[in-house]
């Protein structure tokens, strides 16, 4: 099989996947160490907060074994006098890690947040033992007061927009899942609706609505290259258009990482306010505390968002699989959903009533947490309670941050590694406000253009694969990017995580596809003789 005709068997699948045949091709290469770029797994690790929750777990122990039932056999732990027993663990391991962060910590719950200290812990302790359900289900008390804080500090601006009721899910694919599926179920979104996607976009959200259970229309809402990937005022006018239902957007944007500017959320602010009260907005933000003073579609258009967060890339924590997902208390699915015929709320009212005693005027999110366990199996859900602590404890650092020196530190690392990676390349690096740096797309043809010429970039496009230049550098260079095509990203383009490699790598990639497009180039001059 000649390389174009396996490429193109290749080409079908989603970027992800591709992304192992090129790992496998790169790792034949043993005289090269592989460098993989292609997933935004960060490689940092956020200390503090797991040093909180380590020392957390010792301190829900020995709650625990005040009453043992048996040697080894714990009991629940006593809420009464807690607070005091706490801070006397606390005396006792004073200078261990995470000792200054728990003690900051509950300062900050009990002071700023005017939380009762015996109720928080005895909360605490209880999720961190894992010995009961979560309870509510949507997501524990305290937990979600102390998260809807975060998400106001680092999502919100703290914009007066009220309160949002918080559903804590395993990472940000569970959220989308969730969604999906009860958007569908509650008659929100039906098979041949249309929707709106703000592209290029994390391919999951190509491909779900494709699926035989949505069969959904997509319609792109295309950020222009041109002026650092943001969505042209021509591009959101087409949410004015009543047959799309819905509009899904990643903000900063997976793969071109840059954050929607202000003047386009006032744009989609005036739509929803004036023309298109019913529009859905989902907004995928879990690249925002990458970008300053970050604010969320969900702070201008709150009751026609949904909102999804991750803990993952912030913390370095994608192995906690730690999400949430929010909708305002008084949203317009609510109000769209008891608007529904009378057939359809008959359905509903018979898919929910096992659940709940009023099941009519159950909201959206609570609908959420007994579709993600198929109802039937409600009774069980909810995010393990141990994973919501850790939620706390990584929410915790950065309130307690007045000085915002971890989110210095996280951006400090992915701009070094942009600006390495475009030095190597012998192209200014972009230098916009709104740009996360968490990835970055370059367009492979467009460089060809500005580095050898317009007709060598035609030459490209029109003699080779989309994916050839990821495969090629894979194959001769060892080094493994995402092919930004499946984004709906530009044709021959090519994502880089910054995450998650060493800083002096960068430099190596930069200088990789530098070669190789001007392997390109010789060819094609070669061929001119």
């Amino acid at each position: 099989m000649q390389r174009s005709e396996e490429e193109k068997s290749y080409e079908a699948l989603s970027p992800f996947e591709l992304k192992n045949k090129l790992i496998s091709m790169a790792e034949t290469n043993r005289e090269r160490i592989m460098l993989n770029a292609g997933r935004g797994n960060p490689n940092w690790v956020a200390i503090a907060p797991r040093e909180g929750f380590l020392q957390f777990g010792m301190f829900a122990l020995s709650e625990s074994q005040r009453s043992p039932h048996r040697p080894g056999l714990g009991t629940v732990a006593q809420k009464e006098g807690i607070s005091e027993r706490f801070r006397s663990f606390l005396a006792g391991k004073k200078g261990e890690p995470g000792i200054e962060f728990l003690s900051g910590a509950f300062e900050y719950v009990t002071g700023d947040m005017k939380i009762n200290g015996d109720e928080f812990l005895n909360e605490m302790v209880d999720a961190t033992l894992g010995d009961h359900y979560p309870t509510p289900d949507r997501m524990l008390e305290i937990c979600e007061r102390i998260v809807h804080r975060y998400l106001e500090q680092e999502m919100l601006g703290f914009a007066p927009v009220g309160r949002f009721d918080l559903f804590a899910t395993e990472g940000g694919t569970a959220a989308m899942d969730y969604i999906f599926t009860s958007l569908s179920e509650n008659k929100l979104i039906h098979k041949g609706d249309k929707i709106a996607l703000g592209t290029p976009i994390f391919t999951p959200y190509l491909e779900i609505p494709r699926l035989n259970d949505y069969e959904l229309v997509e319609l792109e809402i295309k950020q222009d290259e041109n002026s650092d990937w943001q969505y042209p005022d021509s591009e959101i006018e087409k949410l004015a258009d009543p047959s799309v239902k819905a509009f899904f957007l990643v903000n900063p944007s997976n793969p071109t990482s840059v954050s929607v500017q202000r003047r386009s959320l006032d744009k989609v602010a005036e739509l929803v306010d004036t023309r298109r009260k019913d529009l859905i907005i989902l907004t995928d933000d879990v690249y925002g505390t990458f970008v300053d003073g970050f604010r969320s579609l969900a702070a201008v258009a709150p009751r026609n968002t949904i909102l999804v967060y991750s803990y993952s890339k912030y913390f370095g924590a994608t192995g906690w699989r730690l999400g949430v997902i929010g909708i305002h208390e008084d949203s317009v699915f609510d109000k769209r959903i008891a608007a529904l015929p009378a057939y359809d709320r008959e359905e509903l009212h018979a898919r929910y009533c096992t659940v709940e005693l009023d099941p009519d005027n159950m909201k959206l999110i609570d609908r959420m947490v007994a579709d993600s366990r198929s109802v039937a199996l409600h009774h069980t859900a909810g995010l393990s309670t141990p994973q919501q602590v850790m939620m706390v404890m990584f929410s915790l650092q950065c309130l307690m941050d007045k000085e915002g020196n971890y989110k210095k530190l996280t951006q400090d690392i992915v701009k070094k590694r942009f600006e390495a990676l475009y030095s190597a390349l012998g192209v200014k690096a972009p230098d916009d406000e709104y740009d996360a740096r968490y990835y970055t797309t370059i367009d492979i043809p467009e460089l060809a253009g500005v580095r050898y010429g317009a007709d060598f970039a035609d030459y490209m496009t029109g003699n080779f694969e989309p994916i050839d230049f990821v495969w090629r550098l894979a194959e001769e260079k060892s080094i493994v990017l995402m092919d930004g095509g499946g984004f709906d990203a530009p044709n021959m383009s090519v994502r880089v995580s910054l995450a998650n490699l060493d800083d002096s790598d960068y430099t190596q990639i930069g200088k990789g596809i530098s070669e190789l497009l001007e392997d390109y180039y010789m060819t094609w001059k070669g061929s001119k003789k």
